[in-house]
């Protein structure tokens, strides 16, 4: 959004000229750490200069005085609680991080002062922040500084032993009656595993299973203990098993425990997670014991492959078996002769067409099938069986589809391919040449694509019709044109306003007609012509009495400044504090999306915002009329270290409208206004937005 500014130097400015002094780099940093301490957020400080380095100053002191304050915050909690709890410290995320960090860092600085160890943190690879914050808290500087400016002989402390308390200093803790440790300045700590009861003094134990600061993983259950915790086991070992102190499993041995079930004719043996039960007496031959002890007869004749002479047959009996001679039985492929003492074979051929139509070849005790092409024959159903070619052999005989046939096979293509003349390889059918789209075709490998021209869409429903694209009803429509939409065929249109617009050469946006440029206005003589959105106004400002016009410029009808001019013997003219009127005119859309003020007109001053000699001259600014609903304010401000006035918008105003705001700018001086100069803005708003 464009700003329609107007610089308005007042005659006292003027007359009164400063030279302007940027601030220094320290006042940029003093700057940011008094908005930092005031609670502004760091990273939208208002500038007080146009300078690059001013900026970054402002802001990394603002950061600094922030973190500073966070991490003091911290230290203080550790010295006085000795804890750093994560739910004690208020604020963001990133507060009670930083909070927690120095928290953490200056008990690490305690504790190891408490134990007589070196404040320089030897071989700890800790973060600056966090290395500083633990020796400040250990002590270091306050040594450093002792060790400079007197070099006392020093006693070295014992080493802390884990039944004896840490060793008595020369200072507050010597007396102290902490129960386990003292961190300073008759400050209570606790080990790990403890914390700080409300006497501040003893200390109880932690229930790290409450806390949830435990690191028992998933499958185990936290028993607290006396200052720690332990993990345990939470699934039971299973049947046979038993969880020992150091959570693994141990085998239950049943048999020495005396929690088996054999009997007494069984023996228990051990076994991993079980045991087993084996009989104290033996069967006699021909018999084996079951689960239970008793005896039973095995079947030989079964147990071993040929008991009895090839022309025998096996039987069972009790405890044994016997063998019986075999009668004369043919196998298959043979039949008995005709006496019954012997077999011979069978023609298979001869007996029927058992080959299905193919040929027959005999052979002694079977028969053989000679298939035809595409056929194989089944030793085990002795007929000729179908090949399946597509089977056999996968994507090696057609391009795309195979179909099994009886004795052969046929191939076939997908959608939009054929066959080629040789019948297996598949070629791509050119689908365009019979016009299935509404417009435009291209043909694609296996299929086609349709496509419109510019300014039509495919139809959603077939993907072959092609639909006119209403370009003013889509999301965008409403910011194709800056006035009017109108669709067309494939295409769309813009139009402007009948009166006072014309469209621009990219046929989208509406330009005004500048009336007064182009001589085309009525305004009289003694008028001024002024341009607005949409049309022109003929202005005339005429000094009221006691006043009279400064040399015109350019515009000196449209911009108007009338300074005092009283009579000789004039008192009344002479009190007035009324020095200079200035009518100016200003041209407004309908602002569209009005959501926060806008800033229309700047009231330049050349009075210092902080006059270095007290009593210096302040001004103050002041709408004296204005629309019924309020729809202006003035706000005060220092820019590069001047007084500047800011007429803004705060309220949507709906064109067509004319409108004249009147602003007071009261030069003070000593509790006094020295005089005054009185601004008149005439405000003509259009009734669009562009």
């Amino acid at each position: 959004m464009a700003q329609w500014t107007i610089l308005l130097l007042s005659l006292y400015g003027v007359l009164h000229g400063q030279e302007i002094q940027p601030p220094t780099v320290q006042e940029c940093c003093q700057d940011g750490r008094d908005r930092a301490l005031a609670g502004q957020d760091c990273t939208i400080l208002p500038l007080i200069t146009f300078s690059h380095t001013c900026r970054i100053t402002q802001e990394q002191c603002c950061a600094a005085a922030v973190g500073d304050g966070l991490c003091d915050k911290g230290v203080k909690m550790a010295k006085e609680q000795g804890a750093c709890e994560l739910p004690v410290f208020m604020g963001e995320p990133w507060e009670t991080k930083i909070s927690k960090m120095c928290c953490d860092c200056c008990v690490l600085g305690l504790m190891i002062d408490s134990k007589g160890s070196s404040c320089e943190l030897q071989g700890l690879m800790l973060e600056r922040q966090c290395a500083y914050t633990a020796k400040t808290c250990c002590g270091i500087n306050t040594t450093e500084e002792t060790n400079t400016n007197a070099r006392a002989p020093v006693t070295e402390k014992p080493v802390a032993s884990v039944t004896t308390k840490p060793p008595e200093r020369a200072d507050s803790c010597r007396d102290s009656s902490c129960s386990q440790l003292c961190v300073g300045n008759g400050t209570c700590a606790c080990l790990g595993g403890y914390q700080l009861q409300r006497d501040g003094v003893h200390c109880e134990d932690s229930n790290e299973c409450l806390t949830g600061s435990h690191n028992c993983v998933s499958g185990q259950v936290c028993i607290n203990t006396e200052g720690s915790f332990r993990c345990q086991r939470e699934s039971s070992c299973g049947t046979g098993y038993e969880l020992k102190d150091d959570n693994n499993c141990q085998d239950i041995d049943e048999c020495t425990l005396g929690s088996h079930n054999c009997g007494p004719d069984f023996l228990c043996t051990n076994t991993a997670g079980s045991f087993r039960c084996y009989p104290k007496e033996r069967c006699s031959d021909g018999f084996i014991q079951d689960a239970i002890g008793s005896c039973i007869d095995v079947n030989e004749c079964v147990l071993h492959t040929s008991p009895c002479l090839p022309s025998q047959t096996c039987i069972n009996t009790a405890g044994s078996y016997s063998c019986r001679r075999n009668t004369v039985n043919c196998g298959r492929g043979y039949h008995l002769i005709e006496d019954g003492t012997r077999c011979e074979d069978v023609d298979e051929c001869r007996a029927g067409n058992v080959c299905g139509g193919h040929g027959c070849i005999n052979l002694v005790g079977t028969y053989r099938c000679e298939c035809r092409t595409g056929f194989i024959f089944d030793s085990i159903t002795k007929l000729c069986e179908d090949v399946n070619e597509c089977r056999h052999y996968p994507m090696q005989l057609c391009a795309h589809k195979c179909e099994n046939t009886e004795g052969s096979y046929q191939c076939s293509c997908t959608t939009g391919f054929k066959l080629s003349q040789g019948g297996r390889n598949c070629e791509d059918v050119n689908e365009c040449e019979a016009n299935p789209c509404s417009q435009e075709c291209a043909n694609v490998y296996g299929s086609y694509q349709c496509y419109c021209r510019r300014g039509y869409q495919l139809s959603d429903i077939d993907g072959i019709t092609c639909e006119d694209i209403d370009e003013c009803a889509l999301p965008i429509g409403g910011h194709v044109c800056s006035f009017r939409c109108s669709n067309a065929p494939g295409s769309f249109y813009c139009t402007c306003p009948p009166t006072g617009y014309t469209l621009a050469y990219n046929g989208r946006t509406c330009q005004d007609i500048d009336e007064c440029a182009a001589g085309i206005h009525t305004c009289s003589v003694t008028e001024s012509c002024f341009n607005v959105q949409g049309g022109f106004r003929c202005l005339s400002f005429p000094c009221p009495q006691n006043f009279r016009q400064v040399s015109p410029g350019s515009e000196a009808s449209v911009n108007v400044r009338c300074i005092k001019a009283c009579q000789p013997n004039n008192v009344s003219c002479s009190l007035n504090p009324v020095h200079l009127i200035t009518h100016t005119s200003l041209s407004l859309p309908t602002f569209r999306d009005f959501s926060q003020p806008e800033e229309i007109v700047f009231l330049w001053t050349t009075t210092a915002a902080n006059p270095a000699l007290p009593g210096g001259t302040n001004v103050f600014f002041d709408i004296l009329a204005a629309d019924d609903e309020f729809s202006f304010d003035v706000e005060k401000r220092s820019q590069q270290g001047m007084i500047m006035g800011v007429v803004r918008q705060v309220k949507p105003i709906i064109g067509p409208r004319d409108l004249a705001l009147e602003v007071a700018m009261n030069y003070v001086k000593s509790g006094v206004i020295s005089h005054r100069n009185v601004v008149m803005i005439h405000v003509f708003i259009s009734e669009f937005w562009f």
